[in-house]
């Protein structure tokens, strides 16, 4: 789902990325809201782990790839907002680092992935079916994955109109298109159909896995984004638990060193491969006797990548490129996400605001909790 530069104009570039600014403005101020100055690691592991699951491809019966997102898990945790900043945070790695996704394009697969997947499977979805639920219901763990389904779908749609629409908007004089030259009656069933019977199901999978899980083994991390949800049916009231962070390190590193995984999915994704390559009659399929002119000329804008496709520059050992990427990005993401915050920690201290005031304080509601029952 990652559309690289040349598949879009530079009008729908700009449009994703004036659409994103008032998004990420929001979002910047939202997320002081649900995850404490304290809890900020946690959202450096969320964008990791997108970051780690968008390069485990998973074949589809076409003979393209795709792959899960986790943005709506990220917003069952933490929040919604705080998902668009950790999914964003992924994309712009990926695409500056390891040349996944475009740079110019950035702000339209942040939309995609980053606003419409996550905002969608949590308001759309999550939020809905769980009115009623405890903590630890099945329920919510169910509604979880079922929104990530939702949303990944909402989201390949998206990237499908994307591409569907340039050959309307953007031609020359005698017709041919200037980016992607794949119509709506292409691009919608290829992206959406990927989603809807492997990639969704990818998705589903993992997402209610791993809130399962935390409802049994690790529940004050499900506590961040849901403070006054009954722990059980029967609101039955636990000593209070604190945050094991080694549940949610270790599996970050177990995926780390499984990425290599993500290259036994044969051939490439829809609107993601190289046109120049032509590994699926990209030419042949479309009428065209040369590569549209614009998406030619914009095609690797972006030639910087350290380790572009997830490998080095030889490609002689990709297994080993893959691992060492995946540390290399969640590294770099996580001390991105930490001098964000530190950034803002600092400009409110100038301003003589604190920003914990405006955060939930769990530690210390559980403290007067404590103090309570003694």
């Amino acid at each position: 789902m990652h559309i690289p530069d040349g598949y879009l104009s530079p009008e729908t570039c700009a449009a994703g990325i004036a659409a994103m600014l008032p998004v990420w403005a929001t979002a910047g101020r939202r997320v002081r809201k649900v995850v404490k100055s304290r809890y900020v690691p946690l959202l450096a592991i969320g964008a990791a782990y997108a970051f780690l699951v968008m390069m485990f491809n998973v074949p589809i019966p076409d003979g393209t790839t795709a792959h899960a997102v986790g943005a709506v898990l990220i917003a069952v945790l933490l929040g919604p907002w705080a998902a668009v900043i950790a999914v964003s945070t992924a994309l712009a790695i990926q695409a500056l680092f390891f040349g996944d996704g475009g740079v110019l394009v950035f702000g339209v697969n942040c939309f995609n992935m980053g606003f419409v997947m996550p905002l969608v499977g949590y308001y759309a979805v999550y939020k809905p079916l769980t009115r009623t639920a405890s903590l630890t219901s099945p329920r919510r763990a169910f509604a979880a994955a079922l929104g990530g389904y939702v949303g990944i779908c909402a989201a390949a749609l998206c990237a499908g109109i994307e591409l569907g629409i340039q050959p309307t908007f953007f031609h020359n004089a005698a017709g041919q298109p200037l980016y992607a030259p794949y119509h709506l009656s292409q691009s919608i069933p290829a992206m959406v159909l990927a989603h809807l019977t492997v990639a969704g199901g990818v998705e589903f999978a993992l997402t209610f896995g791993i809130i399962t899980y935390l409802q049994r083994a690790n529940l004050p991390i499900m506590r961040i984004n849901h403070d006054a949800v009954p722990e059980t049916d029967a609101d039955r009231v636990r000593a209070p638990m604190r945050l094991r962070w080694s549940h949610a390190l270790i599996p970050i590193g177990l995926m780390a060193i499984a990425t290599p995984l993500g290259l036994l999915a044969p051939g490439g994704a829809f609107g993601e491969d190289d046109p120049t390559a032509d590994r699926h009659g990209f030419l042949e399929k479309n009428h065209l006797s040369a590569l549209p002119s614009g998406l030619r000329h914009y095609t690797g804008f972006w030639h910087h990548a350290i380790f572009d496709g997830y490998g080095f520059r030889n490609d002689r050992h990709p297994a080993l490129g893959y691992v060492v990427s995946a540390f290399v990005g969640t590294l770099v993401i996580s001390l991105v996400l930490l001098a964000m915050f530190a950034v803002a920690r600092f400009v409110q201290a100038r301003r003589g605001e604190t920003l914990d005031d405006e955060l939930i304080d769990l530690t210390d509601r559980d403290a007067a909790e404590r103090t309570v029952e003694a």
